[in-house]
């Protein structure tokens, strides 16, 4: 519901819907079909606020279930003639024949064929592309990595990823070394710093990794995606590249060939101790690549055309950087806790085992359920650890949870000497303090129905009969064997009688 609220306010400021897909990373006919359905719902921007994402998916989709048309004659699988036709030998004329042997009823040849050419008509072809300056950036990481030694005992290294960005209009070129492909801190990857470098660039942030690795960045002030939402200063957008489609990042493919040509096949022989040695030694090589070495069929440096090009096109960066969040589905569990990234955040209890969305920034853990904040909390190392606010616990939970050992100790103390030592031994002979906690905290909650004085009796007598549980000082006070008179002491001497064999017997 959040892409439906977002196409609906870039709809109302006249987006195209065109750019509303590229901006939201959404499929144009998605768009279309969402504003379709906002047109027969009969909304408008701004919505109510009293429309939660629940009423406003049951308006947009009450319709759906109903029967849709579909054609009469079974159509065949176009991208499989395609890529049969680019075999030997094989032609229309025969394609046809074999799919009219599977439907005796199906098109006839001309109509097969038109219907063909119709679909290859909609196959992508390639455009020759022109950059106009400060227009777009370019990014990309290389395939190739770099050794670095993280252990200069054991001499273990870890591979560093090659960031690779490139302008278009001036092919001024940036690299950088970083662990990872990923955005988790945005002031620390290479983007940040690629802005830091430059100086003057109208972007603080940008899109999606791993999964989509591939960016072509525009830098016009039309290029605001969903990042201005968030961050509310002016973002670049973020078309990506589709995957396995080089074409679409010409510029920055060929500038990462340079990069592993020209950076990588000079360091080779080199060994690394760290990101920041490998950094500087990439950096004098780029400062070499864009300020000394001319490009060949224009005879200039990089640098040159930066300052031509590029650079009068350039704006400031925002005075504040863009805080970068990632969102992710969870199921809140039984216990009323959210696991992200190896640690457990509560949310109030009456949302166990519901569906919720996490909004992770790097300080910070937001849950919403359908669209509404129900927890936040600052953000935990992954130690499997738990976060847990008192107010989102039950009342039987958080009376349970006000209790700790010392707590015990000192209300075991209040009721009597008898009572301290009966807590502490089960304490002390427990492999963890922690498994005593529960028959402590039975024990020295009897005082309310028994009375101080019942309890000191019965914990007496439990440590001279040495039974050193909860269940043993609930029996006694029950049967009132507090109240008994104490056993007479043993006396050690020893028993002589006639039947009692003794040690000779067994010498």
């Amino acid at each position: 519901m959040r892409h439906v609220r977002e196409v609906l306010r870039l709809r109302t400021a006249g987006i195209s819907g065109n750019e509303i897909a590229r901006r939201l990373n959404l499929a144009p006919s998605t768009v279309r079909l969402t504003l379709q359905r906002l047109t027969t719902a009969g909304l408008d921007w701004p919505l109510p606020a009293e429309l939660t994402d629940a009423a406003l998916e049951a308006r947009l989709f009450s319709a759906v279930g109903t029967k849709q048309g579909h054609r009469r004659r079974a159509e065949p699988d176009w991208a499989e003639v395609h890529r049969e036709l680019k075999r030997k030998h094989v032609t229309l004329q025969i394609l046809w024949d074999e799919y009219i042997e599977r439907h005796p009823d199906g098109y006839r040849y001309s109509r097969f064929c038109e219907l063909y050419r119709g679909w290859a008509s909609r196959l992508s072809v390639t455009m020759r592309q022109t950059h106009a300056g400060g227009d777009k950036l370019f990014v990309d990481y290389a395939g190739d990595t770099v050794p670095v030694i993280i252990d200069r005992l054991s001499g273990k290294t870890q591979a560093a990823q090659i960031f690779v960005a490139v302008l278009g209009a001036s092919n001024f070129t940036y690299a950088e070394a970083s662990w990872t492909q990923g955005l988790g801190r945005l002031d620390r990857c290479p983007h940040a710093s690629l802005c830091r470098h430059w100086r003057r660039a109208q972007a603080a942030g940008a899109g999606q990794h791993q999964s989509r690795r591939h960016q072509r960045l525009p830098l016009r002030a039309a290029g605001q995606s969903q990042l201005r939402r968030d961050g509310g200063a002016l973002r670049y957008g973020d078309p990506a590249a589709r995957p396995r489609r080089p074409r679409d990042k010409a510029k920055v493919e060929a500038a990462v060939l340079i990069i592993e040509r020209w950076l990588l096949g000079r360091l080779r022989h080199r060994r690394f101790y760290g990101l920041t040695e490998l950094n500087a030694a990439i950096g004098g090589l780029l400062r070499q690549l864009n300020d000394e070495r001319p490009l060949r069929r224009l005879g200039v440096t990089r640098r040159a055309l930066l300052e031509e090009l590029d650079r009068p096109n350039l704006k400031l960066l925002p005075t504040e950087p863009y805080g970068f969040a990632e969102w992710r589905l969870r199921r809140v569990g039984v216990d009323y806790h959210v696991e992200v990234d190896a640690h457990f955040y509560s949310v109030p209890h009456r949302f166990a085992r519901n569906e919720v969305e996490v909004r992770l920034t790097p300080q910070t853990v937001e849950i919403f359920l359908k669209g509404e904040r129900i927890a936040a909390h600052r953000r935990g190392s992954g130690n499997h650890g738990h976060t847990t606010l008192a107010e989102h616990m039950p009342s039987s939970h958080r009376r349970y949870a006000d209790w700790t050992i010392e707590r015990i100790r000192r209300t075991a103390a209040s009721i009597g000497p008898a009572t301290a030592a009966l807590c502490d031994l089960i304490l002390e002979r427990r492999p963890h303090p922690e498994q005593g906690f529960r028959a402590c905290l039975g024990i020295v909650r009897l005082v309310r129905p028994f009375g101080a004085a019942r309890l000191e009796a019965a914990a007496t007598r439990a440590i001279e009969i040495g039974t050193l549980t909860y269940g043993s000082v609930r029996s006694i006070l029950d049967h009132k064997l507090d109240r008994a008179p104490p056993r007479p002491p043993v006396d050690d001497v020893p028993l002589l009688h006639a039947n009692i064999r003794g040690p000779r017997y067994y010498h």
